[in-house]
């Protein structure tokens, strides 16, 4: 699979704020790909360019350089990099290479900047794994160290059958990388070593039967972190023990107050302060806020989140950033200093949006 530049313009770089991921015509969507968004001298939102990338569903910047990484949601899998550069739209860096599974969904970089990580989503009957892909020194995939296969099922029928893993990530001490998986509701726990890139299992934590964990967000200080439940529509507070990395969990509530519409939170992004998480919600067609209280989870409210099927969330400095995959949105909702939201008022049009990402 391999991915090529449709640019239009060019000085993208130094002036693109967003970069948002779609599903394209050959993965159920519409879009392009990659599309490159920029301020107005209003303040809001416009696009500027396009990039191809088939079934780009979720996006992670490099630590210290400026290149970009993408999922390319298929069976086979594929992920990509894609350089950032002052005088021209992002560009790819090198051709796509295997996922190490099927339907990719996830991917982070390991705060060394050393490693990709992958989070295969797999299929009904292909399971759900984490692969390892070592990086260049200009940012560049290079070799697939590592795929790890992960084994459980959970009670609910049509999502549970088999292993499904939705997000891998590093904990903010950066000593073991956390992989949730929605198929098995467990978080599986590894160590990576640095020398060969291979992943060695560390713990298990079992969570809720039936909650579906999707994706994880820590607070700052790394001692909680929040889960977004896709199956049983929560929003649950852990513990994390940093020794063992493994968590335990300590509160959880509704992800949403609307009632009889059945509901899928998706995207999860703690504030920088630590007090505040907010959640997108599929189904309700929201995004909840919620003020961490020591161990418990106070709802705020929540607000439309100016499109249909709300799925990736992104955080920039007074604002969430929404991608509205059925409505093909990205919608710019205020954060107000006590954690509440405020109603979208900027909404772009970009078909089939799943994920944004802030460069």
């Amino acid at each position: 699979m391999t991915s090529t530049s449709t640019s239009t313009s060019s000085g993208i770089a130094r002036q693109v704020v967003v970069l948002t991921g779609s599903y394209t015509p050959d993965t159920g969507g519409e879009g392009v790909g990659l599309t490159a968004l920029r301020r107005t001298p209003e303040g809001g939102l416009r696009v500027v360019d396009a990039v191809a990338a088939s079934g780009a569903s979720y996006l992670a910047a490099h630590p210290t350089l400026p290149v970009v990484y993408t999922t390319h949601e298929s069976t086979p899998g594929a992920v990509s990099a894609f350089a950032l550069r002052e005088d021209a739209a992002p560009t790819p860096l090198g051709a796509a290479v295997t996922s190490g599974g099927a339907n990719p969904c996830h991917v982070s970089v390991h705060p060394g900047g050393d490693f990709l990580l992958t989070a295969n989503y797999g299929t009904d009957t292909l399971p759900g794994t984490v692969a390892v892909h070592r990086l260049d020194g200009d940012g560049r995939l290079s070799d697939l160290t590592d795929v790890v296969e992960h084994k459980g099922s959970g009670p609910v029928a049509g999502r549970q059958e088999g292993t499904h893993a939705h997000q891998v990530l590093t904990d903010p001490a950066g000593r073991y990388i956390l992989a949730t998986d929605l198929g098995a509701d467990t978080v599986f726990t590894y160590q990576l070593d640095f020398e060969t890139g291979k992943l060695k299992p560390v713990a298990t934590s079992q969570l809720r039967p039936g909650s579906g964990p999707r994706h994880l967000a820590f607070t700052p200080s790394g001692d909680l972190v929040l889960s977004a439940d896709e199956l049983s529509s929560t929003v649950t507070c852990h513990r994390y023990d940093a020794e063992t990395g493994t968590l335990h969990e300590l509160s959880r509530v509704p992800a949403t107050a609307v009632a009889d519409i059945p509901n899928q939170p998706g995207g999860i992004v703690t504030s920088d302060c630590g007090r505040y998480v907010w959640v997108t919600n599929r189904g309700a067609d929201t995004v909840s806020a919620f003020r961490i209280a020591g161990t418990a989870l106070e709802p705020l409210g929540e607000v439309p989140s100016g499109g249909n099927w709300p799925r990736g969330l992104a955080s920039a400095p007074g604002h969430l950033l929404v991608a509205n995959q059925h409505s093909g949105t990205v919608a710019v909702l205020g954060v107000r200093g006590d954690g509440t939201l405020v109603e979208a008022g900027v909404v772009v049009s970009v078909a089939s949006v799943v994920c944004a990402l802030t460069v």
